[in-house]
C-alpha cells in the first residue's frame, strides 16, 4: 500500500537498508545521497499544515474578540522545507573503501543502534576480487601508474588453487593459534563446531576462505571469506598472489558481494534510491532479520 503522508513515513525510519555502494565514491557520499533522497521525497508528500496563529484581542475589562490567523512564522515559505537532511540520522555498519563497491548497510534513525549491533557482532564478509598478472602499479590498483611488468604465462590455474589453498589453512591455523589451542586438538574441534572463530584482535584481518571463481590470464577473480578486512589489505593481498606465482599482479576491481545475511540481490541500485524504495527495501531488510535472529541481539528492544 503506498503511504502519502508524510509523518507517518517519517515515523517508520527506524531500521537499517541495503544499498549498492558503486566504486570510487565515497560512503560519506553514499550517505549523503540516501539523506538527501528521503527528505526531497518526504516533503514532496503530504506534509503538516502550518499552525494556526491565534490572538485575543480587545480590552481586558470589555469584551474580548478570539481571532484565528494563519501562522506565516511556520510556512514551509518562509521557515523552509519540513524535512532537512540534518533531522535525519543516518550510520553505515560495513565501511568499504573508496575502490570498493557493493552490498553497504546503513541504519536510519533508531536503526542506527541496529547497525551498531551489527558492526560490533563481527560477522563475516565475501568479497570478488579481480587482479590482472603481469603489472605492478604504483599503489596497487588499476588507477596507478604501472612500475614494472613481468611474465605470466607461467602461471596456471592449479598453482593459484594450491597457494590459495595454503594461504587458508595458515589463516585457520593463526585462528587456533590466537586462542590459545592446538589445531589438532579435541577443544579444536569443539571450538570450530561452534561457529567461526573470532580473532581478540579486531584490526586482525583473518581469512576464513578462498577460491579462484574466474581465470583467463591475464585476468583472475578470488571470492574470499573473512573478517577485519580493509581495502589495503585486500590490495595487497593481490599483490602478494602475484609474488608467490612468481610473477606480479594488481587488484583491477573489489566488490563485496555479502555482509553477513546481506547479499547483492538484497542491495538498492543507484537507479532506485528513491523514498519509496528505500520504504521496501527496509522492510525486506526487517524480513531477512527476523529469519536470522541470531545476527542481532537484542534486536526487538531496539527497533520498539
Amino acid at each position: 500500500m503506498l503511504i502519502k503522508d508524510a509523518p507517518v513515513i517519517w515515523d517508520s525510519l527506524r531500521s537499517i537498508i541495503c544499498v549498492y555502494k558503486p566504486p570510487d565514491v565515497s560512503c560519506g557520499r553514499v550517505r549523503q545521497t540516501i539523506i538527501d533522497a528521503i527528505c526531497r521525497g518526504l516533503n514532496e508528500m503530504e506534509c503538516r499544515p502550518p499552525v494556526d496563529f491565534v490572538s485575543i484581542e480587545g480590552n481586558p475589562s470589555q469584551k474580548l474578540t478570539v481571532t484565528v490567523k494563519p501562522n506565516l512564522a511556520d510556512d514551509p515559505l518562509v521557515v523552509g522545507p519540513r524535512y532537512i537532511p540534518d533531522d535525519l540520522k543516518c550510520s553505515w555498519s560495513n565501511f568499504l573503501g573508496f575502490n570498493t563497491s557493493g552490498v553497504l548497510l546503513l541504519g536510519l534513525k533508531k536503526g542506527t543502534r541496529v547497525a551498531k549491533l551489527i558492526r560490533e557482532n563481527r560477522p563475516t564478509r565475501c568479497y570478488r576480487l579481480a587482479g590482472r598478472l603481469g603489472e605492478v602499479t604504483e599503489n596497487g590498483f588499476k588507477d596507478g601508474k604501472v612500475v614494472e611488468k613481468t611474465t605470466w604465462k607461467h602461471v596456471k590455474l592449479e598453482n593459484m588453487n594450491r597457494f590459495l589453498a595454503t594461504l587458508q589453512a595458515s589463516h585457520q591455523k593463526e585462528m587456533f593459534k590466537s586462542c590459545g589451542i592446538e589445531l589438532q586438538s579435541e577443544e579444536a574441534y569443539k571450538l570450530a563446531c561452534q561457529g567461526p572463530i573470532r580473532p581478540a584482535n579486531s584490526k586482525l584481518p583473518i581469512i576464513y576462505g578462498i577460491k579462484c571463481v574466474g581465470f583467463e590470464p591475464p585476468d583472475f577473480v578470488i571470492e574470499i571469506q573473512c573478517i577485519n578486512e580493509y581495502e589495503t589489505y585486500l590490495k595487497s593481498l593481490i599483490q602478494e598472489i602475484g609474488i608467490k606465482l612468481h610473477s606480479s599482479a594488481h587488484c583491477t576491481g573489489i566488490q563485496c558481494i555479502r555482509h553477513s545475511y546481506f547479499t547483492l540481490e538484497n542491495a538498492l541500485l543507484r537507479k532506485h534510491w528513491t523514498l519509496q524504495h528505500i520504504i521496501t527495501n527496509m522492510e525486506q531488510c526487517i524480513q531477512i532479520m527476523d529469519t536470522h535472529e541470531n545476527i542481532i541481539e537484542q534486536k526487538s528492544a531496539v527497533l520498539q
